[in-house]
């Protein structure tokens, strides 16, 4: 605030303006260091005696009954652990904090009141109860324009993505329509950096607002009779006036503004088609033999998904897309954002202003099962140039581009952390030189039920868990096979139940071992398996399986482990592998502090399955196509 200031922008605050505003401008933190902080703040900036209140707005009542004209807030997004617990005076019942204070903030504001509040990305679609209410409530009586914000705007603080509501009562009751803007570009990057660019979205949009407010409230007026700022969004796909009655439809109250750009062309495919050659420049790979090779720090792209050597120089310096040219994996589509040494391969690189390489990637990424079907050959199969030329892409706007490879790129870094947890995780214990080295024979019973399926189980299914239905490394239990109990094969004989552990003895090497959980009825396992079932006064099933991971444990199984092309253990092996044994209850504390790890993993399991789905999703739109297509890998 300043009464004295001149440049652009809305006019200066005059000192009668300026003395009426300090007098009546109200504040709430939780936080006393904070409220110390603003209160000094506004005394620096001509606010002689500032009414900040330390309050919280959720849980107390003290305050309730206040009412304001204006309330600007960026309330904070995360919830505590266990949720908020508010009082009952809420509209909307929930636990999370961003939900509540939007609601606080709707109901608190006099008839004719005004609000500028931004949330997470989540009020907007999430498809949740409390919010599904909480939209609701704001598009009967409260809203009148959402501003999408580009993601990273509140860098390096929080990457979450971000809108703005707009909230004006007397306007929303009279209203038969809401407001969708998008902001591409804020003037800066979306680095951690937030360096300065040129493009800067906000005084465009803030120009549409203006002129949406001064549209008539009842009637909704043709796209061409729309004021000139709102027409030019409008043309770029940044702005939508979109019926309340539409958004109530499906009683999802969806405030995306992409949610009502779909029905303008899914299903008959309203982006031009291009074909590769006619948008993209298609080189072949430069042909290179070991010998030609000098080792250095550039990664050798050839036929498979990972480098096949390093080189010391570069044919390409990044902002690539490579596709396989030969081999089992011909067709395999790649993305490079760094200097690499392009061989046994097909390089493309966007040759048109209408399109960008990391678009390119992701649209031909969605389609990689239709590349691998370009293979041609049986015993060494291509993928041709030439059939890359004729292969057809969608060419949506600039802007559709540069937003989906944002979308798909965040979705990206929080799969990869993710992935990083599930492939890399391993159930560890810290060992005491104190503890007793004994036999897993001391400790288990190994290979307890050795049962017929067709004689036990005669007409009914068994449930089968073979090798692979555990996963290398991580352990993770993939899911059994339902099949007729005559029909299963001579190795499913290894009666399992809840607490045993299983221990791959086919190339033990690998970690296929995990815990059952949740056993099936007539649960049977592959004599690929040893089941160890633990003495439950002696061994807690948990340590079990955190000891057969260890390095020491693992060790001990391949200097057991036969030649040939299954290299394995038998259960004599099994029986004399040496593990560190500790005091029970020190196990049962160990076993606790696994189970808590396990769940993070499987939360973070959970979270690349959503998360591709969403990827999966959002190129389908791109595509035309209204169900997510899987691509192959």
């Amino acid at each position: 605030i300043n009464a004295n200031s001149s440049g652009g922008g809305p006019a200066a605050l005059t000192p009668d303006e300026l003395e009426r505003l300090a007098a009546n401008l109200q504040g709430y933190d939780i936080s006393p260091d904070m409220v110390r902080l603003a209160r000094v703040n506004l005394y620096l900036h001509s606010c002689p005696a500032p009414q900040i209140h330390e309050y919280d707005t959720l849980t107390s009542e003290e305050r309730w009954d206040e009412r304001a004209d204006v309330i600007l807030a960026n309330p904070p997004f995360m919830s505590p652990r266990g949720g908020v617990r508010p009082h009952q005076r809420f509209a909307v019942q929930s636990k999370r904090s961003e939900a509540l204070f939007v609601d606080y903030i709707a109901g608190h504001l006099k008839a004719n009141g005004r609000a500028g509040v931004i949330v997470p990305e989540g009020v907007i679609f999430d498809g949740q109860n409390a919010y599904r209410q909480l939209r609701k409530l704001l598009v009967e009586q409260y809203l009148e324009a959402v501003v999408s914000l580009p993601s990273g705007v509140f860098q390096p603080y929080s990457s979450v993505k971000t809108s703005i509501l707009f909230f004006d009562r007397a306007r929303a009751a009279r209203s038969s329509h809401i407001a969708l803007l998008k902001v591409d570009s804020d003037g800066f990057d979306r680095g951690a950096q937030r360096r300065p660019i040129d493009r800067n979205d906000l005084p465009e949009t803030l120009a549409a607002l203006r002129e949406y407010r001064q549209l008539d409230a009842v009637t909704l007026p043709a796209t061409d009779a729309w004021p000139p700022a709102l027409q030019v969004l409008a043309a770029r796909g940044s702005a939508l006036l979109v019926e309340k009655a539409r958004i109530a439809a499906d009683g999802e109250y969806n405030l995306s503004g992409e949610r009502y750009r779909e029905i303008g062309f899914h299903g008959k495919r309203g982006w031009p088609m291009a074909q590769l050659q006619d948008v993209c420049e298609i080189k072949k790979g430069v042909a290179i033999t070991r010998k030609q090779l000098i080792e250095g720090p550039i990664p050798v792209i050839a036929g498979g998904q990972k480098p096949s050597a390093y080189h010391n120089n570069a044919n390409y310096d990044g902002d690539i897309v490579t596709v396989s040219a030969s081999g089992a994996y011909a067709g395999f589509v790649s993305y490079f954002n760094e200097p690499i040494f392009a061989s046994d391969c097909s390089v493309i690189r966007s040759s048109h202003a209408r399109v960008i390489n990391k678009f390119v990637f992701h649209a031909l990424k969605f389609k990689q099962a239709a590349l691998y079907a370009l293979q041609v050959g049986t015993g060494q199969p291509h993928v041709y140039p030439r059939d890359l030329a004729k292969f057809q892409i969608p060419l949506p706007p600039l802007e559709v581009q540069r937003e989906l490879v944002a979308e798909i790129d965040g979705y990206q870094r929080v799969i990869d952390g993710a992935r990083a947890v599930v492939d890399n995780y391993r159930p560890r214990i810290a060992v005491d030189p104190a503890w007793p080295t004994v036999a897993l024979s001391e400790v288990c019973v190994i290979n307890p039920e050795n049962i017929n399926p067709s004689v036990a189980y005669p007409g009914q299914a068994i449930h089968y868990a073979d090798i692979s239905s555990v996963e290398n490394g991580t352990g993770r239990f993939l899911g059994y096979s339902e099949i007729p109990a005559n029909a299963a094969p001579a190795r499913a004989k290894r009666g399992i139940k809840d607490g045993d552990v299983l221990l791959s003895t086919v190339r033990p090497n690998l970690r296929a071992f995990t815990i059952v959980e949740e056993a099936r009825k007539r649960a049977i396992a592959s004599t690929g398996f040893a089941v160890l079932r633990p003495r439950a006064d002696v061994i807690d099933p948990w340590f079990i399986l955190a000891s057969v991971h260890s390095e020491y444990a693992v060790g001990q199984m391949v200097s057991m482990m036969g030649k040939g092309a299954y290299p394995s253990i038998n259960q004599s092996d099994v029986a004399r592998i040496k593990i560190a044994l500790a005091p029970l209850k020190v196990q049962q504390e160990i076993a606790a502090e696994i189970k808590s790890e396990q769940m993070a993993v499987k939360a973070a399991q959970n979270l690349l399955k959503g998360l591709e789905g969403k990827m999966r999703a959002a190129l389908s739109k791109v595509w035309g196509e209204h169900s997510p297509a899987r691509s192959s890998e």
